[in-house]
């Protein structure tokens, strides 16, 4: 059975996964055949995480693996280590699906300059660090997959996230660069961005904003992190062998560019 999975053989490393979107897509993935890496700050999460999805996703005869690997995305030191890791169990890295991320919301006029430079650094810089990494093996292989995580606030722009805004949009930029850097070594690469989403970085939303918020969906609700996590599946398949340097907004229609 595992033989007709659509990433059967396949190694995907997952920043942020220890919970919300990230743990939806590196799920999906294994689901559908993959040993999936659970990448997080958060290293006990990462390991709980890593053996709940083995144990709901994963059958014991397929010879597929979960590894949960400690990574501070902003350290490139620390990236590296993780992905010599990766390297070292399973010998290659297929797909790459760049999640972490942090919100610091606030109005400009009072956005402290930790916040701007933290949120960018996570965000952006994180995603940098990340692809970089991972680069050079999936160039020998000339296979390869990356997906970023980005945001509708980085295509249409948000109120008091000029951090997080910036930072999504510069993602967007740097996917459309490396798709056209890559894609010669048949490395495709491109973005996701999420509308509203419930997850720990929406769940703190006045409920006035969530409210207003679905008068601006045309599909009148909010997604799921599965919605997500089907859209990075896409992208990360054979299917999209022939997409890169795209934008999918899975957002219910709330913005149409």
């Amino acid at each position: 059975m595992a033989d007709t999975l659509p990433f059967s053989d396949k190694i995907a490393l997952v920043t942020g996964s220890a919970r919300g979107i990230g743990r939806a897509i590196a799920e999906t993935l294994a689901s559908r055949g993959a040993s999936v890496v659970i990448a997080d700050v958060r290293a006990e999460l990462a390991e709980a995480t890593a053996k709940e999805i083995a144990s709901q996703h994963i059958a014991a005869s397929s010879g597929q693996r979960t590894l949960a690997v400690a990574v501070d995305v902003v350290n490139g030191e620390s990236v590296k280590a993780m992905v010599e890791r990766v390297l070292a169990e399973f010998g290659r890295i297929d797909i790459l699906v760049n999640n972490a991320g942090i919100t610091r919301d606030n109005l400009i006029m009072r956005m402290e300059e930790a916040d701007w430079d933290l949120v960018l650094n996570i965000n952006l810089k994180g995603a940098f660090n990340c692809a970089k990494a991972v680069v050079r093996t999936m160039m020998k292989q000339r296979y390869g997959r990356i997906v970023n995580i980005a945001s509708v606030s980085g295509l249409a722009g948000q109120a008091g996230q000029a951090n997080y805004s910036s930072s999504k949009a510069g993602l967007i930029g740097l996917t459309k660069a490396l798709a056209r850097e890559l894609g010669s070594r048949q490395i495709t690469v491109n973005a996701v961005a999420p509308g509203f989403i419930p997850t720990d970085l929406t769940k703190d939303l006045p409920a006035e904003l969530k409210d207003a918020s679905l008068k601006m969906i045309p599909l009148a609700r909010w997604g799921s992190t599965q919605d997500i996590a089907s859209a990075v599946a896409f992208l990360a398949s054979d299917e999209a062998a022939y997409i890169t340097g795209h934008v999918l907004s899975v957002d219910g229609g709330m913005v149409m560019m």
